[in-house]
């Protein structure tokens, strides 16, 4: 499962991103990033992301938690995109 960020077009205004849902089936908006790591195939730095919509993100949380897998639950406000690094040659 993996939700997609969609650019949506606006005029006038930078874009903004809508992320979907990672539920299979669901295309709505996600308010929540769900991260989350298999501690026996994932070293302790390594997160997947799971998208939510507001409906799902119980199922999603649950679903994660009864396999006690370590999880996070935050805003996808979190996961806007990183400034770009500028790299210089010295």
């Amino acid at each position: 499962m993996s939700g997609i960020g969609v650019p949506t077009v606006t005029l006038g205004r930078a874009p903004e991103h809508q992320f979907s849902c990672s539920r299979a089936g669901c295309r709505d908006e996600a308010l929540w990033a769900i991260r989350w790591r298999n501690p026996k195939i994932h070293t302790a730095d390594r997160r997947k992301t799971w998208l939510a919509c507001e409906p799902h993100l119980e199922t999603l949380r649950e679903f994660l938690a009864a396999r006690d897998f370590p999880l996070e639950v935050e805003s996808v406000a979190t996961l806007a995109d990183p400034e770009p690094t500028q790299s210089t040659n010295e």
